[in-house]
């Protein structure tokens, strides 16, 4: 049974969803006044993940992801380039659009903007307002956080504490400091919409309770995003939401931890952060990706070079075994390779068949990618062993066991994004690294070692070797060769 984490309940609990054989489910996506960094890369993802991972399980799920289209940041940004809003965020929506394609995170269900909900919003804070649970003031509505009795149960924060240790700034227009915007008056030469209190546009919080709720209905099933979201975004979220239909707003809440960089969260108000472009001009995107799953969602993840790097091999690791099977499973007994006696085949057999078992127990507790990527890489290193011996012609058993792996890593990689490519594209996939002029240097290597020109075969391999070229040199003859990153 899949079990999740909550943050609500700060426990971890069954996930049994409203609805038997459906699920529902909402992250919080992106303001788009800039390019992502690789702190967004990580939570889409994830959620990506854990979408593909309850399909998986056999739910039918309906994935909502938003986009911020309307924000102070937005436009400044616009004021900065003198254009519109409109424009700049149709560009960074665009460009996320990209580089989650190179992510191979899949679109969402349904990706609402929040220009296009603008009669939903205002019937909520209409809602809000007509319950007592907000007021208007100057233009602007504010939502009374002395009205909600549940308010800061997410972050697990009361109000008098909040109170007492807030740096809030004084605004003579709210009745309590914590009180926070729902509906803002705008400023001339501002983007805005009619509404009873006036020309303006919605808070942010708002905006995703307004979308959510019109996507998903008044209560769903997960609810996402990182952990700098808990407060205030999501604590207001459930305010708002609660307030306005008097019922549990999600079942789950779900928070993936933060990239970091030197102890410190990755963030653009720092100044300490990689773009996913800049990121994926260096590393292969799977790579990337293999690299955010390798540790649990909830932890925070070091971002540096060399764990990149690592990432790298350990994707290289995972083909080069696929391309060895996928040549003895083509070949059979008739390549004169390998294999073991049937006792050291078949328990090869049992770990490859309980590979997929233990994955999915991995990803039953609260999605453990990096569990489940352990057990894959446990079997690649366990089949590896086996493999290294050449004198034996495969047995049956064995040739079973072989295409029982490549099954199961194509199945699991398909649930984690992963090991989907051909091998071969892989391994001499670098167009730009020169592949042919490699091939030619491999056959004048075969050539000097046929004529037995052994000095020359070295210099050909060293200097191969030099520029990360790794070849391996078959029983037959033939010398195959990778990338070694």
């Amino acid at each position: 049974m899949l079990r999740v984490y909550d943050t609500l309940r700060d426990a971890k609990e069954a996930f049994v969803p409203a609805v038997a054989g459906e699920v529902k489910m909402y992250a919080c996506g992106v303001t788009v006044y800039d390019d992502s960094h690789i702190g967004h890369a990580r939570g889409a993802v994830v959620f990506d993940v854990i979408r593909r991972y309850l399909a998986f399980k056999g739910w039918r799920v309906t994935y909502v992801r938003n986009f911020t289209d309307v924000d102070d940041k937005i436009i400044k940004r616009a004021q900065e380039e003198e254009v519109s809003s409109q424009e700049i965020a149709e560009r960074y929506i665009e460009a996320y659009q990209k580089d989650m394609g190179a992510l191979g995170v899949a679109g969402a269900d349904l990706e609402p903007k929040a220009t296009e909900h603008m009669a939903e919003i205002i019937a909520l804070v209409e809602q809000l307002v007509a319950s007592g649970h907000a007021y208007a003031s100057g233009g602007d509505v504010f939502f009374r956080v002395a009205a909600f009795d549940g308010y800061g149960k997410l972050s697990k924060r009361k109000p008098e504490e909040l109170l007492a240790g807030a740096r809030v700034e004084v605004d003579a227009r709210k009745e309590n400091p914590l009180d926070f915007v729902l509906w803002k008056a705008s400023k001339a030469g501002e983007p805005s919409w009619e509404s009873p209190w006036g020309p303006g546009r919605p808070g942010w919080h708002i905006e995703c309770s307004a979308m959510s709720q019109a996507h998903l209905g008044m209560s769903f099933d997960i609810h996402g995003g990182g952990k700098d979201l808990i407060f205030p975004h999501h604590e207001n979220e459930i305010a708002q939401s609660e307030a306005a239909t008097g019922r549990p707003f999600v079942r789950y809440w779900l928070h993936n931890g933060f990239v970091n960089i030197d102890q410190e969260k990755m963030s653009k108000s720092l100044g300490n952060f990689f773009t996913i472009r800049e990121v994926l001009a260096r590393f292969h995107p799977e790579a990337v990706r293999l690299f955010l799953l390798l540790t649990h969602y909830r932890s925070p993840i070091d971002f540096s070079d060399q764990n990149l790097k690592d990432a790298e091999r350990a994707r290289r690791r995972v083909y080069n075994l696929l391309a060895e099977v996928d040549r003895r499973v083509h070949q059979g007994a008739d390549a004169g390779t390998v294999s073991a006696p049937d006792d050291t085949a078949r328990a090869v057999q049992r770990q490859i068949h309980g590979m997929m078992v233990q994955f999915e127990a991995a990803m039953d507790d609260d999605f453990n990618t990096a569990r489940a990527l352990g057990h894959i890489f446990e079997t690649v290193r366990l089949l590896n062993g086996v493999l290294q011996d050449r004198t034996q012609d495969a047995t049956p058993v064995l040739q079973e066991a072989l295409t029982a792996f490549q099954e199961n890593v194509r199945k699991a990689g398909a649930v984690l994004g992963l090991f989907q490519e051909a091998p071969e594209r892989v391994l001499k996939g670098s167009t730009d690294q020169g592949s042919d002029e490699i091939e030619a240097e491999i056959a004048r290597r075969l050539a000097a070692r046929k004529r037995k020109d052994w000095a020359e075969a070295d210099r050909i391999r060293d200097a191969l070797a030099a520029r990360g070229v790794l070849l391996k040199d078959r029983p037959d003859g033939t010398t195959d060769w990778e990338w070694d990153r």
